[in-house]
């Protein structure tokens, strides 16, 4: 049996400036981001004493964050690395909605983000608790709004704000956390989506449970998880099982390129007709927190293809994005200024 996967043990200092120039070029993409967005809400308290009423800890609140989750935090990203995000989704007509659309960093465009009367804004909330001078560590996580499914109107409202923001783009993000974001829906931007230069933008997605579904798009990023959740076999060290994975996945797919995320173990990129490529993890491996990591890893390989990159060199910088923000606790973003200057110490520079 011969197999198909290579190490990606290129020369990084040949590749530095190609790859600095591809993030020169951020600043010129538009990226339209669609799908579910949710209100990441992170509650902090330091740890008191212990309640006489049941075995729980009593917490003396300190703060409550809100940041944008889901969607959100692509597009947040998308505007930390300098491009120009278009945020597409419904939130609610409720003070978590607005917490959420106030948190949006400035590059994000969210005059896309409809608000419904009646809806709860999908939120996570996460209770934080440490001592003073200790780290907070999540103890509980309370979710609200997250399952309640879109009415046929939300959905046409929904479809309709899709479609006119995919006009004049250079790329479109779907993140299909929830299912308001259809593979159907997805088919129709591809028809009529457009750049500047009327050409068809690149589309990539990240979708949790239907992944199978869309078919003939530009990339794709599962993480083993769900690579092994679709394909339903166990991958952890077996590269050969990991080869199987992302194989199957390209074909059933038909995708451009299919990136799975592996924690510490990396990243495996794979194309047709082109050898497998292993990433090792940029950084440490001592990991402080993958919320929303995935969210980067996209939002980062959107921009780098828009820019111009290959898929490889776009899961390099993706690689290194990715390697950022889980040193980072929380939902959290990587700047443009942190990838530049982690690109010239991965670069011995």
């Amino acid at each position: 049996m011969t197999t198909r996967a290579t190490s990606a043990a290129s020369d990084p200092h040949r590749d530095r400036d190609r790859l600095h120039a591809v993030i020169d070029r951020f600043a010129r993409c538009r990226v339209a981001v669609i799908g579910d967005f949710v209100a990441d809400e992170f509650v902090y308290g330091r740890v008191g004493r212990l309640s006489r009423e049941a075995p729980v800890l009593i917490l003396e609140y300190d703060r409550t964050d809100t940041v944008p989750g889901g969607a959100g935090n692509a597009a947040n990203n998308i505007a930390a690395l300098g491009g120009h995000a278009i945020a597409v989704g419904l939130v609610g007509d409720d003070a978590a909605g607005e917490r959420l659309r106030g948190s949006f960093h400035p590059g994000v465009d969210a005059r896309r983000l409809a608000r419904v009367a009646g809806r709860e804004t999908p939120t996570k909330t996460r209770i934080l608790a440490g001592g003073i001078h200790s780290a907070k560590q999540q103890i509980v996580r309370m979710d609200r709004g997250t399952r309640r499914r879109a009415t046929a109107e939300e959905r046409r409202r929904f479809e309709a704000a899709a479609l006119a923001a995919t006009v004049r783009v250079d790329a479109v993000l779907v993140s299909d956390g929830g299912g308001l974001v259809t593979p159907a829906l997805v088919q129709k931007i591809k028809r009529t989506a457009r750049t500047r230069d009327g050409e068809a933008p690149h589309i990539l997605v990240d979708s949790r449970y239907d992944l199978r579904r869309y078919r003939g798009l530009t990339a794709c990023t599962p993480n083993e998880s769900e690579a092994e959740a679709l394909v339903g076999e166990a991958i952890g060290d077996d590269i050969r099982a990991l080869e199987r994975a992302g194989r199957r996945l390209l074909d059933e797919t038909k995708m451009g390129a299919v990136l799975i995320t592996r924690g510490s173990r990396g990243m495996a990129l794979f194309e047709p007709d082109t050898p497998t490529r292993h990433i090792p993890i940029h950084g440490s491996d001592e990991i402080a927190d993958v919320t929303g990591a995935g969210d980067t890893v996209i939002a980062t390989m959107t921009l780098a293809l828009a820019s111009g990159a290959t898929p490889y060199e776009a899961a390099q910088l993706a690689n290194i994005a990715g390697g950022l923000v889980v040193m980072k606790r929380g939902t959290a973003t990587v700047s443009i200024d942190e990838l530049r200057a982690a690109l010239g110490i991965e670069a011995g520079a």
